[in-house]
């Protein structure tokens, strides 16, 4: 049953949520800026950015992407270079978030998701999540989906939490080969298949098997967020297709819902 108190208090708590992290955002902008790093705003953010000039009214979270050379280089600045209070947070120094994905925290601020884990000592503030990206082989579109889906389906389950039964036991070789064999497939077609036509997502992160053409991302331009000017694909209209086809239609009402469980935007 839905705690109509809960949703209303996400619901107030939404605003300043929203404007946190757009000041982690800027200051992630900032660092790029000064070190001639490229990224670009992905996802939700850029459909927010088009449809709406900032956020999506009900989304509680920001998304960018680097090219995974630009993103190890951000990753090796960014610690010395953010503003106190922000937290570089990796799969790397924190391997007990289990999510392979690179998060700017605010450390003043909490926020929890359905898959969090309260047993591990992780930070679980306000954050901006940047994803990798790489080239991918120029191949049909459903072998891409079958093989990004078989490797993301097989690393989550082989990374979320198991208890000792057989089906445990089963799940692990099953997943494991899974994972392996695609993985193999992956490498022997990116070895005999050209790589400058698409991009995207690294495969554990592509369930969908989204496919960007690269000239619909270089070189990179720029999109007004909440008032301010961000990096964003050359071609957004062509992004946004990729994502979610027909992007400028408004979800129903029931579908419009803040994504986390609990959000605090100020500890202290």
């Amino acid at each position: 049953m839905e705690n109509q108190y809960l949703k209303q208090y996400k619901e107030q708590q939404l605003r300043a949520c929203q404007l946190k992290q757009l000041s982690i955002l800027e200051e992630i902008d900032r660092i790029c800026r000064k070190h001639q790093i490229g990224y670009w705003l992905d996802g939700g953010t850029l459909l927010g950015a088009v449809r709406h000039k900032g956020f999506i009214p009900w989304d509680d979270d920001i998304d960018i992407a680097m090219r995974q050379e630009d993103l190890e280089r951000f990753i090796a600045i960014a610690p010395k270079e953010l503003r106190e209070g922000l937290f570089l947070q990796t799969p790397q120094n924190e391997p007990q978030a289990k999510e392979p994905i690179v998060k700017v925290r605010d450390l003043n601020s909490f926020y929890v998701e359905g898959a969090d884990n309260f047993a591990a000592d992780y930070q679980k503030g306000l954050y901006v999540d940047i994803f990798p990206m790489i080239d991918y082989p120029t191949l049909p579109k459903g072998l891409v989906k079958r093989i990004t889906l078989g490797i993301s389906k097989s690393y989550s389950i082989l990374h979320k939490a198991h208890y000792y039964s057989l089906r445990s036991f089963a799940e692990f070789f099953w997943f494991g080969a899974k994972y392996a064999w695609n993985k193999c497939l992956w490498h022997l077609l990116c070895a005999m298949r050209p790589k400058n036509v698409y991009m995207s997502n690294i495969l554990i992160n592509n369930g969908y098997g989204i496919m960007h053409r690269q000239d619909s991302v270089f070189p990179l331009s720029t999109i007004t967020f909440e008032g301010r000017s961000f990096s964003a694909p050359a071609n957004p209209d062509a992004y946004l297709s990729d994502l979610y086809r027909n992007y400028m239609e408004i979800p129903p009402k029931e579908k419009q819902k803040i994504h986390s469980v609990f959000i605090m935007p100020e500890l202290i």
